[in-house]
């Protein structure tokens, strides 16, 4: 049978086993010296394990190796200088109105006090002298939650009294929790006494609250992160956003302001709306959210079980969508009216500065224009599969490991292509069709397309790349096998087997 033979859907599960991408973004490749065609088939790199299981895994362990990389460090890594560059003028007006002329510096009277240790030049941790002379470097795991709406029935993720939940406060507690972590870590540095570095990942707990894993690089007292978690908090300078202004009656963009239905007023300026609330001496903050009384601290060795399951345990969920990760097989239709209520607050709530939902509480978003309605912002967080959580799932420190994401995926290729060329195994050079290749003349060599395909199109280019990746790890196998690594899996038939020691002989 030839491959445009097979159906589409058993190539994608073949695929899936051979870890190969089962959504590739089709390209056509012309070589402008050669005048040849080529149709390359680019992985789609999604991080979702329910559009792509093969690419979603191999993110997943990408981000497992940079976790790794930087947790347990024992020499400073070189961390790159970014220049700083001027705030935007429109920025430097928000920000003077969002600090309010100075108040919000000072801590709230019912918010415990910090305590400030001297600052030392060092991200790594301390090392830690036995009588036996062995010396440890330990770290830490720590996990963050958000505090209770509501009495939750046991074993069940819903309330047990519906009426007494606050589905408001959750929703806002998850439109804003990255806020809330970027403060709690620029305590915790000012309390540790050295740059903290972390590597972090957002999840969902059943009761639909986010929760926080992070890895931290070195050791800190328990009570010292207890007592920064407890005076950690995060205000919300906003105009009111409690009380709807328009219902189903909503402004109306005229050209260069959204107007009141009724009046034919402009709506307030987000601008105009942070200079009332700087100059009200008795105004509150919209929303007030602090960490729940749920903490756990676990001190961990570099090369123990321990750290090795804690790294495992860190990115579990990052292939699924924080919503995913509130599935499981006993969910009831009482789960789903908790959900939907639960979106249904976050729908309409404002995400940001920018939110169309400003206009029901009668303010211009800041970047107004048309075509903006209320309960359709753009941004993810609104999604029911998101229920607040619309920013990144990871959050790693720029000391982490010294390098970028990008520069983990190229060391792990590295390592691939080396041990290749070191067997005398032939790489196909991985600029062979860059589009930085130029001809003689200076222009470009190779022309890229995009390409709309039929299904029967797509089954056999997702055969070829399966056969080609399935050849790519039949020889590092027997690389790693002349090595002496751990001996290849067996699970291909002996005709390939000796044909690739053939070509690698």
């Amino acid at each position: 049978m030839r491959p445009s033979d097979v159906p589409l859907d058993a190539v994608q599960e073949y695929a899936v086993k051979e870890r190969v991408c089962i959504r590739p973004l089709l390209r056509r490749v012309i070589d402008r010296e050669t005048g040849e065609a080529a149709l390359v088939a680019l992985p789609c790199q999604s991080t979702r394990e329910s559009r792509c299981p093969s690419c979603a895994a191999r993110a997943r362990t990408l981000r497992m190796h940079q976790c790794i990389a930087g947790w347990h460090l024992e020499d400073e890594p070189d961390i790159p200088v970014r220049p700083k560059e001027p705030p935007r003028e429109s920025e430097a007006v928000d920000d003077a109105a969002t600090t309010r002329q100075g108040r919000t510096t000072r801590r709230r009277n019912d918010a415990a006090d910090l305590p400030r240790r001297p600052q030392e030049d060092r991200t790594i941790g301390q090392v830690f002298h036995a009588g036996d002379g062995k010396t440890y470097r330990p770290s830490m795991f720590i996990t963050l939650t958000l505090p209770g709406y509501g009495r939750i029935a046991p074993g069940t993720g819903t309330p047990q009294n519906w009426s007494d939940y606050d589905y408001r406060r959750a929703a806002l507690d998850a439109l804003h929790f990255p806020r809330l972590l970027d403060r709690w870590f620029q305590n915790l540095r000012r309390c540790a006494g050295f740059k903290v570095q972390y590597f972090g990942a957002v999840e969902g707990q059943r009761r639909l609250a986010p929760h926080f894993h992070v890895a931290v690089r070195g050791a800190i007292p328990r009570a010292v992160i207890t007592q920064v978690t407890r005076a950690t908090y995060h205000q919300v300078w906003w105009p009111q956003m409690s009380s709807p202004v328009y219902g189903d009656v909503l402004p109306v963009w005229d050209g260069l302001d959204y107007l009141d239905p009724h009046t034919g007023d402009p709506l307030q300026t987000w601008a105009d709306a942070l200079t009332e609330l700087a100059e009200d001496e008795d105004a509150q903050p919209a929303h007030v959210m602090r960490f729940g009384r749920q903490l756990d601290v676990q001190g961990l060795l570099a090369g123990t079980p321990d750290a090795d399951r804690s790294v495992r345990y860190l990115t579990k969920y990052l292939t699924k969508a924080v919503g995913e990760t509130y599935v499981d097989q006993s969910r009831d239709s009482s789960y789903e009216a908790h959900i939907d209520r639960l979106h249904d607050e976050v729908r309409w709530l404002p995400c940001s500065p920018d939110c169309a939902n400003w206009l029901r509480f009668g303010v211009q978003p800041r970047k107004a224009g048309p075509g903006l309605v209320p309960g359709r912002c753009l941004s993810k967080a609104h999604d029911r599969e998101h229920l607040g959580v619309g920013g990144r799932r990871v959050l790693v420190s720029r000391g982490w490991s010294g390098k970028t994401l990008a520069d983990h995926r190229a060391d792990r290729a590295a390592v691939v292509r080396e041990a290749l060329e070191a067997a005398g195994i032939e790489v196909e050079s991985a600029r062979r069709m860059a589009a930085e290749v130029e001809t003689p003349d200076g222009t470009g060599r190779f022309v890229w397309a995009a390409v709309v395909s039929s299904g029967g199109t797509s089954a056999t280019v997702l055969m070829e790349t399966v056969l080609e990746r399935r050849r790519w790890r039949e020889q590092y196998e027997y690389v790693k096998a002349l090595a002496g690594a751990d001996p290849p899996v067996d699970n291909h038939s002996a005709t390939a087997a000796t044909s690739m020691r053939r070509r690698a002989g």
